[in-house]
């Protein structure tokens, strides 16, 4: 995964003040989970030019830039120029100047220009964390704490409160604030009382950026940030939770019933509290006088929704997820201080989000470890990391790439003593095949199922070389060469199980590198707020001069695999590793265009996870006494899979949620009013 998809840090960089003048030369620190992963140097010369120098390294990939600008009074920029590589290590440039009024900008997805009649404050596409700070303090002297930014939109600022933080030269008063209009949901940046940047933390915390004054007080400022966006949360799930008065009764519905792919008109469900009560034709219905109705009118009512590889860090994830139909997932990384808190808003309804259950993250140490706290050298280390995850709930183990492969087995056997489930990525070293035989019960990523085709001539899959192996050779193996089908069949006699991810794999293998929407969501990322919608994509990868044949080919190679392994009799899993909520849209189109009927699909992304993570007995169908996790959509995904982004209603533990009232809550322009736009309609 990705941690800076969602942070891609993509704001503008400025050190002008508010008040007083910040030290000529300040030092960041930059943790991933709690283990130093780069820096930041932040300096300013006699004549007021600005340069950052930026980087940090995450198995192998990560940002690295230097920029340098000049600002104006007012903390806008005058002119600005950047380059490096961003994080799957493209190299990219980047500039901005204003001419008298006119202001122009350039990287490698923008080139634009426009004639200012009033300040605005230009955000780099590729930029350093420090721009958060430089922006806050360029909104705390504009009239209204409000500037339009460039290339669109507008942010504005707000404080949250002041905290009595413990520096490494004493105690020092830090002021926590919240931009609105670079997200869907806020973005906190932290001041000194001079107004410099303290700390920049995204992510739950998985990702900080903190004054090196304060880097022993990093923990804290996420707990108190944690607070601060937990609070805000509440706050919306309070404007968008529509909790029946008794018993609610939906009627006239095409129900779909994943157990036999049937679809049946007619059909009402009765609800009462959490639970389905009785499922029956419209004509033989009999529900209390008290029950409130909702008239289906014809409409498609499925089973909630899942993704099974999902990782909620920021503020907006749970409600997107719901928007989208999806009333279940399973998180398999997460930052465990603050992530079990989490999960506990989503059941008492104190944020918005669906039911989740818990993959408990463990690497070994080493310059590609993965982004989690629990790394582990020995037996002793890993049987204990499993037991730590154990004892708190979570239902999995998943493993990462610098796991030594001594130590698969070790972590098999006590997740299936303690009755978890164990998968992960493949260990550096180790194939595909040896991982599952040494006790793995799932794959995550198809691309490891590529990978496994190529071992032993590629063994790396630490490094960069484990996406851009497949992406040269994945159409070297299609599904009826033997080697694919012996290992095809060895999947299945182990009943191994594939989260294939591969709405992320396409916009890895099929997209384009200059652009910043993956595939799977362009003609969706145009309703979302214009900042947001910059930096949706991982970046897709270039191909080397000479193969851009077999790039090209990779993803549709893919696509013939994937539908090979269902075939087959393999069991998939639609997950997303990527944006919540419309990207599970783009997987379950993935799957449909490989050729797997729709139908099955939606049988895929509800019944089976629910029967592989053992939670049937309450969920996956629609059935008397299963949780009232519904999705209405205005629609028919089984003839057409892309009438699944046409979601109505959705209904969690029978509470509804409108997913419009969501998106605008969000700065998304909800689906029915951009139609009507586009019509031309009020």
């Amino acid at each position: 995964m990705r941690p800076i998809a969602l942070l891609s840090l993509s704001l503008a960089l400025s050190l002008a003040l508010s008040a007083h003048a910040a030290p000529a030369a300040r030092d960041y620190a930059v943790f991933m989970q709690g283990r130093a992963a780069g820096e930041q140097k932040v300096a300013v010369a006699d004549d007021g030019s600005v340069r950052v120098d930026y980087h940090y390294t995450d198995r192998g990939r990560g940002d690295r830039s230097t920029t340098r600008w000049r600002a104006n009074d007012d903390g806008t920029l005058r002119e600005y120029s950047g380059s490096g590589n961003d994080y799957l290590l493209n190299p990219f440039e980047e500039s901005y100047r204003v001419d008298g009024a006119k202001a122009q900008w350039k990287n490698p997805a923008e080139r634009g220009e426009r004639e200012l009649a009033a300040p605005a404050f230009f955000l780099p596409l590729q930029a350093a964390p420090e721009a958060t700070g430089a922006l806050a303090r360029a909104l705390l002297k504009a009239p209204q704490r409000k500037l339009a930014l460039l290339p669109a939109g507008e942010a504005s600022i707000a404080a949250v409160g002041d905290y009595d933080i413990a520096g490494k030269r004493g105690n020092a008063r830090l002021r926590l604030y919240r931009i609105e209009g670079l997200d869907f949901t806020p973005r906190m940046v932290w001041l000194r009382e001079d107004g410099a940047t303290a700390a920049v933390i995204f992510a739950s915390g998985w990702f900080v950026v903190v004054d090196r004054e304060f880097e022993d007080a990093a923990q804290k400022l996420v707990e108190l940030q944690e607070a601060a966006g937990a609070q805000w949360g509440a706050d919306l799930a309070k404007r968008l939770t529509h909790a029946p008065q008794g018993p609610l009764l939906i009627r006239n519905a095409r129900l779909f019933d994943p157990r036999d792919l049937s679809v049946s008109a007619g059909t009402s469900v009765l609800i009462d509290n959490e639970r389905i009560v009785r499922v029956a034709p419209d004509a033989q219905m009999r529900a209390p006088a008290s029950a409130q109705t909702l008239d289906a009118r014809g409409r498609f009512l499925m089973p909630g929704l899942w993704d099974v590889h999902k990782h909620y860090t920021a503020i907006e994830d749970g409600a997107l997820d719901i928007a989208a139909g999806v009333t279940s997932a399973r998180d398999i990384a997460n930052n465990f201080d603050t992530f079990l808190e989490r999960v506990k808003r989503f059941d008492a309804g104190s944020e918005v989000g669906p039911r989740v259950l818990m993959a408990g993250f463990i690497d070994g140490p080493g310059p590609y470890a993965g982004p989690t706290k629990m790394l582990v050298s020995t037996p002793e280390e890993a049987v204990k990391a499993v037991d730590f995850y154990a004892d708190r709930g979570y239902m999995q183990i998943k493993s990462y790439s610098s796991l030594k492969p001594e130590l698969v087995p070790v972590i098999a056997d006590r997740a299936h003593a303690r009755g978890l489930r164990y998968s992960g990525h493949v260990p550096a070293s180790m194939s595909a095949r040896q991982f599952i035989e040494n006790g793995a019960d799932e794959l995550q990523h198809l691309l490891y199922v590529e990978l496994n085709f190529m071992y032993p001539q590629v063994k790396d899959t630490q490094s960069m070389q484990r996406l851009t192996a497949v992406a040269a050779h994945a159409h070297e193996y299609p599904p009826e060469a033997p080697k694919v089908r012996e290992f095809i069949d060895f999947l299945k006699r182990h009943r191994t199980v594939i989260d294939a991810t591969m709405a992320l794999e396409e916009d890895l293998f099929g997209g384009d590198p200059t652009d910043k929407t993956p595939p799977g969501l362009r003609g969706v990322a145009e309703r979302f707020p214009p900042q947001a919608r910059r930096n949706l994509s991982w970046g897709a990868l270039k191909p080397p001069h000479g193969q851009e044949e077999a790039y090209k080919q990779a993803f549709p190679s893919m696509l013939k695999l994937l539908k090979a392994l269902y075939d087959n009799g393999v069991t998939l899993m639609p997950g997303t590793d990527a944006m919540s909520g419309y990207m599970l849209h783009a997987e379950l189109e993935a799957y449909a265009r490989a050729g797997i009927p729709n139908a099955e699909v939606l049988r895929l992304a509800t019944l089976t996870p629910a029967q592989v993570l053992g939670v049937d007995k309450d969920r996956g169908c629609i059935a008397p006494g299963k949780y009232a996790d519904l999705v209405l959509i205005d629609g028919d995904p089984t003839k057409d899979m892309r009438d699944i982004r046409k979601v109505d209603a959705v209904f969690k533990g029978g509470k509804r949620f409108d997913p419009g009232e969501i998106e605008r809550a969000l700065g998304i322009v909800p689906r029915k009013s951009a139609a009507v736009a586009a019509a031309g309609g009020e």
